[in-house]
């Protein structure tokens, strides 16, 4: 008898037709003699719908009063869901996250997962029932309930199977794998059979929307066997494990993030530990930067650039300006019209010439590149927000063509 730990978002349970079609996925589970506990998101857009319910009372609502609010969405999925299958004769409970044992930090509205408490959810799986867990939730050493944050569901799902030594957990949502890119803006693009947790850990930071980073992270660190598969049809998924032995495509996978800004710091004064200066300013008031570059200099001044998150880029033009005297910056400038691309593949550690391979797509296809990162598996690169649908066609085209 396997464990099988599975998740739906919430364009998979958005209505009563949807909610039965999972019930029915769900139950042929149960009856092939597996248990199953399933973590759910709330229902289509029930969520931007109570944040908006909160404005119109109070635009600056406490956090701890939000997750209050917002955790009621998955409270209706889970118990819709349970209605469901109990329609089609089989046992089940529904367990809010507190209920299951999901403890958590304090972090109001992205509280991360300390333990789970597996007493409940075992006692209910001993009884040979279904248990429908609210994902996105938890409580906190003060018994207040807490939320996860974005893709909250997903880690919820990873957590639950990580707890219970669940032998797969399915992430199920409206497409059908992960692809080697977008196939909205790429008509190449093709399903992958199975990815490694580093690779898909990359393709999720990097703009990818297919799975959340910290259910991957998650994933790596518990050995959690995942499948991502589409609830609207049979069609078999893609597999997240640890890396195969079979040799490695050298890219697999190309994203883009529009949502990133660049700022550059014009004449700052080439003189040791100026950059700590900067960039310890920028992580105490908690905004992350991604990438960096810095001029060689002349001897007297050098220019820094970098790139926030396109909701950071106002606090953080705030906080330089604010510290200018202390950064000792000629100009600030800044621009939110790019977007980065990047391309991932554990195949690209053993292999050269991949960097230039990307930059000749690029230059066959007249696209300036602004910024270039690298690490082991990824090279990104920055460029002007129109060319970054082309910019990803064309490395595509490049590297993945079939």
């Amino acid at each position: 008898m396997a464990l099988i730990v599975q998740k739906y978002g919430g364009t998979s349970v958005k209505d009563a037709e949807r909610v039965m079609n999972v019930a029915r996925r769900i139950t042929d589970v149960y009856k092939a003699g597996n248990n199953v506990v399933v973590a759910v998101s709330a229902q289509g857009d029930t969520t931007d719908d109570l944040i908006a319910k909160a404005k119109e009372i109070n635009p600056d609502a406490s956090k701890r009063e939000m997750d209050m609010l917002l955790s009621t969405g998955e409270q209706i999925s889970i118990s819709l869901l349970a209605m469901a299958i109990e329609k089609l004769g089989c046992p089940v409970v529904s367990l809010t996250g507190w209920q299951a044992g999901v403890k958590t930090d304090s972090k109001y509205g992205s509280a991360r997962i300390k333990t789970i408490d597996t007493e409940r959810l075992m006692m209910e799986l001993d009884n040979r029932r279904i248990v429908i867990v609210a994902g996105f939730q938890g409580i906190n050493k003060y018994d207040n309930i807490t939320t996860l944050g974005r893709g909250g569901s997903d880690t919820s799902a990873v957590a639950l199977a990580a707890a219970l030594g669940a032998d797969l957990c399915e992430i199920y949502t409206d497409v059908d794998g992960v692809y080697t890119t977008d196939p909205r803006i790429c008509k190449g693009a093709f399903k992958l059979d199975e990815i490694s947790y580093d690779e898909m850990l990359e393709l999720a930071s990097l703009g990818a929307n297919v799975l959340h980073n910290r259910s991957v992270e998650m994933a790596k660190k518990y050995n959690v066997k995942m499948s991502v598969r589409s609830s609207l049809n049979n069609n078999e998924g893609t597999y997240v494990k640890e890396e195969s032995q079979v040799e490695k495509m050298l890219v697999r996978g190309v994203t883009r993030d529009n949502d990133c800004a660049r700022i550059a710091l014009c004449g700052v004064e080439d003189a040791p530990g100026k950059a700590f200066q900067v960039f310890e300013m920028i992580a105490k008031a908690g905004i992350s930067v991604d990438l960096i570059l810095q001029s060689i200099g002349d001897g007297k001044t050098k220019d820094i650039s970098f790139t926030v998150a396109e909701g950071d880029l106002d606090a953080t033009l705030e906080l330089l300006e604010k510290n200018k005297s202390i950064i000792k910056a000629r100009e600030i400038k800044s621009t939110s019209d790019v977007s980065k691309v990047s391309i991932v593949g554990a195949g690209m550690v053993n292999n050269s010439g991949v960097a230039a391979k990307m930059f000749e797509a690029l230059s066959d296809a007249h696209i300036n590149i602004k910024m270039i990162a690298t690490s082991e598996i990824k090279i990104s690169v920055l460029v002007a927000q129109k060319d970054a649908e082309h910019a990803v066609n064309a490395i595509h085209d490049k590297f993945l063509s079939k």
